[in-house]
């Protein structure tokens, strides 16, 4: 283990976080992207000695935002794209996009114009970086390409009811709908190259101010994806898409019936014989986008709740045994330096327990899971160990105001006891929970930026188990108080973070 070892070291400093995800930056449209709010953002970390900005998957989204479904595993939100940055290249003139700014299809218009531009302007070293991101990105581009622009001819159903020929990836179809639809693929690709440049700009702006970028990954992909239509092997499933069984959890304290997400689950037989090329693949592209990855419901490489496709619950599902050592054994021999965080959070296994330790991989403490009463929860500060990371709350939690403010949320007694704090206001809670989550021993302690600026539910970013409503919390700048930043330096520098 050898290589885990090496890779935790990027965990030996004592340090502070801030969770944002990049779409709820401030701007003018629809949601935050990646232009001058995002290297004000890295300046506002770096003011406050924050050196790690962690956010949700960067993916392309489905419908429903959500970056837990996405189209690729691989492809960045093109939703994310300044269209500043092209301005300032050059490659756009706002004043000749006919519809509205508030229009959906603007920053679609906005794009097409951008890689019109780019072709009789940019110039030869423009080119040649486009070549050599072709060249990068072969394992998985020209297959997303063709899949997005296949969306779009089919009117956005998803691949499963396409005609059979493109369903079964047929080569002579394959290849005749390239012919048809490759100035439409030539977008798409310069979609995903504008994305990743614009990506490394500014992860080298937050390296010079001394800030990690701390990615998320799901553990499982959306079925309607890229990746399932290209590389159908990996999963469970017919070459229709027809699943026997379906991804999920349990049910638990949380939910009677469980969490049935119907993600296709992996066929771990085809992948370890392929020494798990997918995975490498995969993380290839997370390691291009960040210092440090997070892999969300970790529990999942130990082993998977097989829910029958046919059930409307999670009930009556099995746990089936996953060859999680195997698979980061490779990873860890493939990859160098490989900063992997585990999300541990549920009902975990010895097991699981045991595969997270063997890599020396960190786990997540949760404040607001501390106060039930029971003074051996792990989620407790005095429970917390230094390769832990310590959150007052995560994306899919309440706000921690709004947390405070629900009595029902947790024990009020015990938690008077244990912090301390004898005033009944919530935004006095809020702040024992900041200082309880900063004096944590924990090496990485991670605050949501709702917390940082004291916002109440209506800023919460997701409620699990919900459809509508969610990924679509903005914060302003006018927000943002002196006395805010002075309290983050104040507490980072009290508790040595």
């Amino acid at each position: 283990m050898a290589a885990a070892r090496n890779a935790a070291s990027i965990f030996a400093e004592r340090s502070a976080g801030i969770l944002l995800h990049p779409t709820s930056l401030p701007g003018p449209l629809a949601n935050g992207d990646i232009g001058h709010d995002a290297y004000r953002f890295i300046e506002l970390l770096h003011q406050c000695g924050v050196k790690v900005w962690q956010m949700l998957p960067l993916g392309a989204t489905h419908e429903d935002k959500s970056p837990y479904q996405c189209l690729s595993a691989h492809a960045g939100n093109p939703a994310l794209i300044s269209l500043d940055w092209l301005v300032d290249r050059g490659w756009l003139d706002r004043k000749r996009i006919k519809v509205a700014e508030t229009d959906d299809n603007y920053r679609s218009q906005c794009l097409l114009q951008a890689e019109s531009q780019f072709y009789t302007h940019a110039g030869e070293e423009w080119a040649s970086r486009l070549a050599a991101f072709r060249e990068e990105h072969v394992a998985w581009l020209e297959d997303y390409a063709l899949f997005m622009v296949l969306k779009q001819k089919y009117q956005w159903q998803p691949w499963f009811t396409w005609p059979a020929v493109v369903r079964h990836r047929d080569v002579e179809a394959m290849r005749e709908v390239s012919l048809e639809l490759a100035d439409e693929m030539a977008q798409v690709i310069f979609e995903q190259f504008v994305f990743f440049t614009q990506w490394h700009e500014v992860r080298a702006y937050a390296a010079r101010h001394n800030v990690k970028l701390f990615g998320d990954m799901p553990i499982f992909v959306a079925l309607d994806s890229a990746d399932v239509w290209a590389k159908r092997s990996n999963f469970l499933m017919d070459d229709d898409g027809e699943m026997s069984y379906v991804s999920g959890v349990p049910p638990d304290a949380f939910s009677d019936t469980g969490q049935r997400w119907g993600n296709p689950l992996y066929d771990w037989a085809f992948m370890q014989a392929n020494d798990f090329d997918w995975w490498k693949s995969r993380f290839a592209t997370q390691v291009e986008l960040f210092d440090l990855v997070r892999i969300d419901h970790f529990r999942g490489l130990d082993a998977c709740w097989m829910i029958p496709a046919r059930e409307e619950t999670a009930i009556h599902g099995h746990w089936e045994d996953v060859p999680g050592e195997a698979l980061l054994s490779a990873l860890f021999a493939h990859f160098p330096n490989l900063p992997l965080v585990a999300e541990d959070l549920g009902v975990i296994t010895d097991k699981v327990i045991a595969l997270k330790e063997a890599f020396g991989l960190p786990g997540m403490k949760v404040l607001q899971f501390a106060f039930d009463g029971n003074n051996k929860n792990p989620h407790l500060p005095h429970r917390h160990r230094r390769e832990d990371l310590v959150y007052t709350g995560t994306h899919d939690n309440d706000t921690t105001l709004g947390w405070a403010k629900d009595k029902n949320s947790y024990n009020q007694k015990f938690f008077k006891d244990y912090s301390g704090c004898e005033s009944d206001l919530a935004e006095d809670k809020l702040l024992a929970m900041l200082r309880m989550a900063m004096s944590s021993v924990s090496f990485l302690c991670v605050l949501p930026m709702q917390d940082m600026l004291m916002l109440g539910s209506e800023a919460r970013m997701n409620v699990p188990g919900t459809v509508g409503g969610n990924w679509q919390w903005r914060f302003d700048w006018q927000q943002l108080k002196p006395a805010m930043i002075e309290r983050m330096k104040g507490l980072i520098s009290l508790y040595q973070r």
